[in-house]
């Protein structure tokens, strides 16, 4: 791939003005992206940070849009499968809490209490989940809308999740499943402490624990799935899912001490394959066809960025791969403004200034175009392939924002327009607003002059 700023931005400023097609509230504005997504069955929506109120915003449109009009039947998030568990159930109608609709929303998220907690517990996302909701409620059951998470960090709730559904169907099998899972109680719930140990021969890793405890469920599919219950093979579904993100995310942690890219390729391997698995099962009613939310670094083709290079790969580069023109992967960016995210892991959520995009970035590419607001329809533009796949930089920013180290923090290079079918530029965002609002977050940073070389 090759680096560096090219050579005529005018050109490809022109390309650009010709082919921005604005975006503002009215309802059509969404039109030329639908008719482009065509047939798609898996719409990749992405974000250039964890913490803009516009990528959420956009997101729920676009989703709502898909939904109605072309029959996309669930939502698969970047989070993790427990907690979206209850998500789930809420926009399904199917929640077993008497809280009113209001409160039940918000409740329905108190399982994202695992850093950063914002990411999920935000405003735009209790929008979209209450419109999901109302929107479900005039549907049959089985044409209801689902919302589900992909990721593998939940290693004790998924635990927890598999235990407590063995024991109130099969006692035995549920102790054996806490005895299996003890292997993890000497690390005080430390899993960095597990993965370096493991890793190294420290102590006996829990893999053969996981292994064999996702076999024997699996063992026992058509018993349990077939329980007197009301939806026992959802219920099973579930229970296998979370063994499924148990086996997972104690490989992953074993992985971390192995290097970036393992840990990286298994991470992202498992969402993929989370997705499939639950593509499989819904398909069982009817055909699936899912929006998925993450990060731009997960949605885009990992073949098109340094990433790849390094011998990365992505959602995005598997999705492709798999289903090729029946995937549709859009990338968000943005030039300047406010972003909610920490300073540090584990540190308080605050609302940031964002720098003016580099000059030789995509994002000051597209500011200098001079239309505040647009979509880009990559895929069937040739021309504008063409100018925008030389390399520059693209910025990303995750739960943490460091203004101060950017361009090393924060920039990769890439060519975007391999790596998405469309991108949506927003040239000033503004932060999302956390469900819980700190003093951190309320004061917002100060704006300050930062110095010119970095």
């Amino acid at each position: 791939m090759l680096h560096g700023h090219p050579d005529n931005d005018f050109e490809a400023r022109e390309l650009i003005r010709h082919a921005a097609l604005p975006i503002g509230e009215a309802s059509t504005d969404y039109r030329p992206l639908m008719e482009a997504i065509g047939d798609a069955r898996l719409v990749l929506l992405g974000e250039a940070s964890h913490g803009t109120h516009e990528f959420y915003r956009e997101r729920a449109r676009i989703t709502e849009q898909l939904i109605m009009e072309k029959g996309f039947n669930a939502v698969a998030v970047e989070a993790d499968w427990p907690d979206t568990y209850e998500v789930n159930r809420f926009v399904r109608g199917i929640s077993e809490r008497s809280d009113a609709k209001e409160s039940l929303a918000k409740a329905s998220l108190e399982g994202f209490k695992r850093f950063p907690t914002w990411m999920w517990r935000n405003v735009d996302v209790l929008n979209f989940i209450t419109w999901l909701h109302n929107y479900n409620a005039e549907q049959l059951e089985n044409d209801r809308v689902g919302f589900y998470g992909l990721d593998l960090y939940s290693l004790y709730n998924s635990i927890h999740a598999v235990i407590e559904y063995l024991g109130n169907i099969d006692p035995a099998a549920a102790e054996l499943a806490r005895e299996r899972y003890a292997c993890f109680d000497r690390f005080d719930k430390d899993l960095q402490d597990y993965g370096f140990m493991s890793a190294y021969g420290l102590e006996e890793s829990c893999e053969d624990a996981v292994v064999k405890q996702l076999t024997e469920l699996r063992q026992h599919a058509w018993e349990y799935a077939h329980q007197d219950t009301l939806r026992g093979e959802e219920e099973f579904f579930n229970a296998e899912m979370n063994a499924r993100v148990a086996r997972s995310a104690e490989k992953y942690y074993r992985s971390m001490f192995k290097g970036r890219v393992n840990s990286w390729n298994l991470r992202d391997s498992h969402m993929f394959e989370t997705m499939m698995s639950l593509m499989n099962h819904l398909s069982r009613n009817r055909d699936t066809k899912m929006v998925i939310w993450a990060h731009n670094s997960h949605i885009g083709d990992a073949r098109a960025t340094e990433m790849g290079s390094m011998g990365e790969l992505n959602i995005g580069q598997l999705v492709r791969q798999q289903f090729q023109d029946l995937a549709y992967l859009v990338g968000f960016s943005t030039y300047t403004g406010t972003v909610t995210a920490a300073s540090n892991w584990d540190a308080p959520a605050e609302r940031k200034q964002v720098r003016k995009a580099l000059p030789e970035s995509y994002e000051h590419l597209f500011h200098e175009v001079g239309i505040p607001n647009y979509l880009l329809l990559l895929r069937d533009d040739e021309p504008l392939r063409q100018s925008l796949s030389k390399s520059r930089l693209e910025r990303a920013i995750g739960v943490i924002y460091a203004p101060r180290t950017e361009r090393q923090s924060h920039y990769f290079h890439s060519s975007i327009s391999a790596q998405f079918d469309a991108v949506i530029h927003f040239d000033e965002t503004n932060a999302v607003e956390p469900l819980e609002r700190n003093p951190q977050w309320e004061r917002g940073e100060v704006p300050e002059t930062f110095p010119s070389a970095y």
